[in-house]
């Protein structure tokens, strides 16, 4: 079973809207629909709660250290509670899928990504659970302009590309209930089968 869901993201009003920031949308989206809120906690490096999801008690988590030092939040409160990684989804932002599709799956490299990356580092296995929201990738998304990945990701999505993630946000959220009791397969099998719809 799923006990700890992290969106990743940037703290700050300047990065709220950006594309690295989808971990944190798709939380902050969890949190509405439990009708919970996410507060500061100090110890957790975060803003945090214990949330009702699905029948079940789970907290939920935006670390608020900046991306490339996420995993000193997670890995704060998953030993605080007796987390174990393989309990634990992380949401993020996926270069190498496009606007529109969203992937799970357990383990994996960090395909350069900062705060998979650190988590791995801070809880000493990349084995825990991937939320993967596809943004695209600048050569695909801006081949004109060719921006760096950097710059790519700290702006905001254009219009169309929002429309297709917060559809695929949705499909994820329908799913959320199976990841949490711990139903992987039918999640994964479920979630893929629907493609970028």
């Amino acid at each position: 079973m799923i006990k700890l869901i992290v969106g990743l993201g940037n703290p700050g009003a300047e990065y709220a809207s950006t594309r690295h920031n989808a971990g944190f949308w798709f939380v902050d989206a969890l949190a509405q629909d439990a009708g919970a809120a996410l507060r500061a906690e100090a110890r957790f490096h975060g803003l945090a709660v214990r949330a009702r999801l699905a029948g079940a008690e789970v907290w939920l988590l935006e670390p608020q250290t900046f991306m490339n030092r996420s995993g000193l939040a997670v890995v704060s409160l998953a030993r605080f509670y007796k987390i174990l990684p393989d309990e634990i989804l992380v949401v993020h932002d996926e270069l190498d899928l496009p606007p529109g599709t969203i992937k799970l799956k357990r383990g994996g490299g960090s395909g350069g990504h900062n705060g998979l990356k650190d988590i791995s580092a801070h809880l000493s296995t990349p084995e825990y659970w991937r939320l993967r929201i596809g943004i695209g990738h600048p050569r695909t998304q801006l081949p004109a302009g060719n921006p760096q990945v950097v710059d790519f990701v700290l702006k905001p999505p254009r219009k169309e590309e929002q429309e297709a993630i917060d559809r695929a946000m949705n499909r994820a959220q329908e799913i959320i209930a199976l990841t949490i009791k711990g139903d992987m397969e039918k999640a994964m099998q479920q979630l893929h089968s629907q493609g970028s719809r």
